[in-house]
């Protein structure tokens, strides 16, 4: 048996098992599922799949919608992310892992180590400050970008896209180490989707091999994610199984145009990911910040309050 073939069989395991809880848990809680508004939850599942298998990611898009919409309650979004999206993502896994071309050592290696970071590494970079974690972030992936965009035009002293598939050496070392990082920062509240492409591009390997690294990544994480919430039951139940249908959906949908695109247009998407993701960690951080500010206000206004009525 060749390694993809067991590293598939060793992530759709996981899933089934995953399954099985989650239709468990469904049919015991059956009696009291909520279907409001299923339609658009529908919806909003197949269209950020669809984006997540480009390399966008879904997270962000799928909640800015539901809160827009008001279809999930802000409560139930983290455990809905990821136990309606865990099924399309181990598919998106699956896809990228069969048809892409990569070295089966690196890419075995970068997707244990970020399983460790999430298991290990999750509750000390929790405690450190998100909102620098989040700004250096956004600057990394702005300057990485811009490497890569010299790159690809043959301009400054960068010297052109990387090619390779595997790496070897202090590079698979470096590969390693990162993702551990970016699987302990996941829980965190960090995409690992851009900053793994980035990582990807930085250490000399081809656009095309992030997707099997990042969508694996994630595939071994969501799920036991996802069994914490089903357990605890912070979950849509009602709109779990028709989002998870949706989303595997949009995935097929979206998989051809990555594996049929020429690796310079692929890296160019993987730029444009980069950059709009930088985005999003400035507006996370500068909120973070903004409600930090209002909230030293309040409570500065409250201790004057204080200090003036017990004034003698």
């Amino acid at each position: 048996m060749n390694p993809v073939s067991i590293l598939l069989i060793l992530l759709w395991s996981y899933a089934v098992v995953f399954v099985i809880l989650l239709l468990k848990d469904i049919f015991t809680n059956r009696r009291s599922l909520n279907k409001n508004k299923l339609t658009q939850n529908i919806v909003i599942s197949g269209v950020s799949n669809f984006f997540d298998t480009l390399g966008i990611g879904s997270f962000g898009i799928a909640a800015s919608l539901w809160k827009f919409t008001k279809s999930i309650p802000d409560s139930l979004i983290p455990g809905t992310l990821n136990t309606a999206f865990a099924i399309p993502t181990v598919v998106e896994a699956s896809i990228y892992i069969h048809r892409i071309e990569m070295d089966i050592p690196t890419l075995a290696l970068m997707i244990a180590s970020s399983v460790i970071g999430a298991s290990i590494g999750a509750g000390i970079i929790a405690k450190l400050n998100i909102t620098k974690i989040r700004l250096t972030m956004g600057i990394a992936l702005l300057a990485i970008s811009a490497v890569t965009l010299c790159r690809l035009n043959a301009a400054g002293p960068f010297g052109i896209i990387g090619t390779a598939k595997g790496l070897d050496g202090r590079t698979l070392i470096a590969a390693v180490i990162g993702n551990f990082v970016l699987g302990a920062l996941m829980p965190a509240g960090i995409g690992l989707y851009a900053p793994c492409m980035a990582l990807v591009l930085l250490l000399g390997m081809s656009a095309d091999a992030a997707f099997p690294v990042m969508m694996g990544s994630c595939a071994f994480l969501m799920p036991s994610a996802g069994i914490t919430f089903i357990k605890e039951g912070r979950y849509h139940r009602g709109a779990a199984l028709p989002m998870a249908f949706a989303g595997v959906i949009g995935v097929l949908a979206a998989s051809s145009l990555v594996t049929a695109l020429p690796l310079t247009l692929l890296a160019y998407l993987a730029c444009f990911v980069m950059i709009l993701c930088a985005g999003t960690f400035f507006h996370d951080a500068w909120k973070s910040n903004a409600f930090r500010f209002k909230s030293f206000k309040r409570k500065k206004k409250l201790s004057n309050k204080k200090t003036e009525r017990w004034r003698p």
